[in-house]
Formats: structure tokens, C-alpha cells, sequence
């Protein structure tokens, strides 16, 4: 099933490839590019899918000291895969996992907040600088997200997404996310998808949530596509490639728990 929470959407995968006396070339997602990314995420989604429907639901509770962070008002980030970035041809994948605790929330008034794509604009600043919903039919949904990435240069991106959310019982939601057009702007006008500076070609996300302990625990493991970093620029922008991405997520995690209102403690386990 598909599915795309805006607010994972800010997990942009690409980085920007910009150092004095450097350009920023232009660049194409090459079919054997999108193969690998697609082989990738195809292996990747069989863990997912096993979590997803497992009895070991939550990523926080799989390493000591992830749900007493998230307990103590943290937010945990890591890769997903050892280092978070993998290298295809021609391409980089990030995949990263993180997580944060809601005292007091519900996986419904978590929901009211993930699932209110004209208002994600206010909640996700300033990184989601527009946003709207397109279509919706029961569970799926179709949002569209004007996306701000800042690191030593700006890139402005129009993405279109089809999200999925599935309940797993009554205190579990499981989801899955895809970007299907990613459209970087120049000014006023979107260059052709695919045909342009690379910082992201694709983006995808996986939530779960689950009620327990006096609240809600909100998981998101996004995985992205970006451009391979020039040579000449490796040395420099390597490490806000691999930066980027985990910033993202923890802004956007952190703005979730910002807010998503408690409900009243009657609906508390």
C-alpha cells in the first residue's frame, strides 16, 4: 500500500554541490540509476514490510537506550543501513530511520496532524514552504509539497506524492510513501524531472505508529536519491550530503512532537 506523510518528506536525500570557485552542473537520472534505486528499495521493503506486520514493531525499541532517549523528551536518528548512504551507479542513496515519544498522544490526534496536508505548510516550516491535498479516497492519499532545502545554497522543489495509511488493530498505523514527480524550479519556471541539478530525484517513507505508555511512539524510515558528489567537490561537501538528510528528519520529528496536541487521559493506555 502507498503512502507519504509530508512530514517525512522533508527528509530530502540530496546535498548541495556548491564550493567557492565551483559551479553547480546540471545533471540526468540515468535508467540504470532508477533500476538500482528500485532494486534497492524493493530488498529494503521486505524488512519493512516484516517490521511493519511483526511483532517487533518499533525501531526504537530494537538497540538499549533509543526508548529510554525518547522517554527523557529526545529524538533518536541513525542510518538505516551501516554509514546511511549507499552508492549506485551514478546515484547516492540515503536511508535513514528516526523516532520520537508523545506523551500524552494518541495515534488519532498524531494522525490529525500527519494527515492535514493543507496545514503542513504551518507545521513544517521552514522547510515546507507550500503545501495542499490533491486527492484523497479513504486511506490514500495524493498531497503536493513545495519543498525549501538550505545548506550552502537553496534549491526549491515542487513533489507530488501517493500515500497509503493502514491501521494493524487499534493502536498500530503502518504506512508507506512515494514521491511520483519531483520538479526542482528555477525561478518561476520547473526544469524537466530528472533533467536537473540532482539534489533529489526520488523520496520515499515508511511511518509506524504505535499508542502505548502513556502515549504515542512515531517512527519514520525514509530512503532518497540524489546525484553523486562531484570529485572535485568530495572532500567539502561530503558532509553535508550525509548531514542533510538526518537534519531533516529530526526537525521534522521534532516538529510532530511540537504539534500534535494530547488527548484526554480516559483514551490513554
Amino acid at each position: 500500500m502507498r503512502r507519504l506523510s509530508i512530514a517525512c518528506l522533508l527528509v530530502a536525500g540530496g546535498g548541495a554541490y556548491l564550493a567557492p570557485g565551483f559551479g553547480v552542473f546540471t545533471t540526468r537520472l540515468e535508467p540504470k540509476t532508477a533500476a538500482s534505486f528500485d532494486a534497492y528499495v524493493q530488498k529494503r521493503e521486505q524488512a519493512i514490510e516484516r517490521r511493519g506486520r511483526g511483532s517487533a514493531f518499533l525501531w526504537s525499541e530494537e538497540a538499549p537506550g533509543r526508548a529510554a532517549q525518547l522517554k527523557n523528551g529526545g529524538v533518536v536518528v541513525d542510518g538505516s543501513v551501516p554509514g546511511a548512504v549507499v552508492s549506485i551507479p551514478d546515484g547516492l542513496i540515503h536511508d535513514w530511520s528516526g523516532a520520537a515519544f508523545l506523551p500524552g498522544a494518541t495515534v488519532e490526534s498524531t494522525l490529525a496532524v500527519l494527515q492535514d496536508y493543507n496545514n503542513h505548510k504551518q507545521f513544517f516550516q521552514p522547510e515546507v514552504v507550500d503545501s495542499r491535498l490533491k486527492w484523497r479516497e479513504g486511506d490514500r492519499f495524493r498531497p503536493f509539497l513545495r519543498l525549501r532545502k538550505e545548506k550552502i545554497l537553496t534549491v526549491v522543489l515542487n513533489t507530488d506524492y501517493d500515500v497509503t495509511y493502514e491501521r494493524i488493530g487499534g493502536d498500530r498505523v503502518y504506512s508507506k510513501s512515494y514521491s511520483t514527480r519531483i520538479a526542482e524550479l528555477e525561478g518561476d519556471r520547473e526544469r524537466p524531472p530528472g533533467d536537473d541539478h540532482g539534489f533529489l530525484w526520488r523520496l520515499y517513507a515508511y511511518w509506524r505508529l504505535e499508542q502505548k505508555d502513556g502515549g504515542t511512539y512515531v517512527e519514520c524510515e525514509t530512503i532518497s536519491l540524489s546525484r553523486p558528489i562531484p570529485a572535485l567537490l568530495r572532500g567539502v561537501i561530503t558532509p553535508i550530503v550525509r548531514e542533510l538528510p538526518r537534519e531533516s528528519l529530526e526537525k521534522t520529528l521534532l516538529n510532530i512532537r511540537r504539534h500534535v496536541k494530547p488527548a484526554g487521559s480516559a483514551r490513554l493506555r
